[in-house]
């Protein structure tokens, strides 16, 4: 094949385990199969407890790849509880200038709307990993149809409401709002709001929603996305993230529901900090 792309492959959250070298060597040829020559950052690999360097470290790893003209995109693969910690050191003036977009998912939500706040540029919230999950085949045929494909046209249904339109900020709830109080934290009047989360049970649920309602967010946004919840799902809790958070918008909000979006290795990506109509 002839290869016309580069990517660079970071981790700006949890360092990655040795034991997944193979894996992530794996996924290296297969987006060299899709297109795709990857180089991979000097943080990768956990060396001090789950940590893969510093967060200036961090920050260096993914801010080489924007400066590098040969990159056209950035895959970060990580995921787990300190991507936050690079953004001081990220250089969004350079960010805003560059065509290039970051793809990650999970503890990646801080990152990329931080991105979308500081710059107004678009972000894929998608982990590049699934290409060599269990729905690989699958997976890679999505990908390889590019950005109008498969891969970011995911299923819905309206739980309230019959149209919205907006911005989309968000992602992973609980990482989002690691953002709250901060610089980073996107302006979300009249946005979509994603919400989706892989760990959390009601107790926990209840405290993001609350969260969210207290800060206003529900009085500003035109509407929620609302993807999976892995482990309220795995349970069958009750109440469901969907009762739950009715119970917190109220009945004016439209919100739609999508099983597509979120932590499993079957779920579709979509673009935080892009405009879009649902009906």
């Amino acid at each position: 094949m002839d290869v016309r792309k580069k990517a660079g492959i970071v981790c700006c959250s949890n360092g990655q385990l040795r034991e997944y070298e193979a894996q992530n060597h794996f996924l290296a040829q297969v987006l060299l199969s899709l297109g795709y020559q990857v180089q991979f950052s000097s943080c990768i690999y956990a060396n001090n407890g789950k940590l893969c360097g510093s967060a200036k470290e961090r920050a260096n790893a993914l801010m080489d790849f924007y400066k590098d003209d040969s990159i056209q995109v950035i895959f970060d693969i990580s995921g787990g509880d300190v991507a936050n910690e690079i953004l001081d050191y990220l250089d969004f003036g350079l960010i805003a200038k560059s065509q290039k977009q970051l793809w990650g998912y999970s503890d990646l939500t801080t990152v990329l709307n931080a991105i979308y706040t500081k710059t107004g540029n678009p972000s894929v919230l998608y982990q590049i990993k699934n290409l060599v999950y269990d729905h690989a085949a699958q997976q890679q045929r999505r990908f390889a149809q590019g950005r109008c494909g498969p891969l970011f046209d995911f299923s819905y249904r309206f739980v309230q409401g019959n149209q919205m339109e907006g911005v989309i900020v968000g992602g992973n709830t609980r990482c989002f709002l690691k953002l709250a109080g901060t610089a980073y934290f996107p302006d979300v009047s009249g946005k979509l709001l994603l919400l989706e989360a892989l760990g959390g049970e009601v107790p926990q649920v209840i405290t993001y929603f609350s969260q969210l309602k207290q800060m206003g967010v529900f009085d500003k946004i035109s509407g929620v996305i609302l993807g999976t919840f892995t482990k309220m799902e795995q349970l069958n809790c009750r109440p469901s993230a969907r009762e739950l958070l009715l119970s917190y918008v109220g009945s004016h909000l439209p919100v739609i529901q999508t099983n597509e979006i979120g932590h499993g290795t079957d779920s579709k990506a979509i673009v935080i900090g892009s405009y879009r109509k649902f009906e």
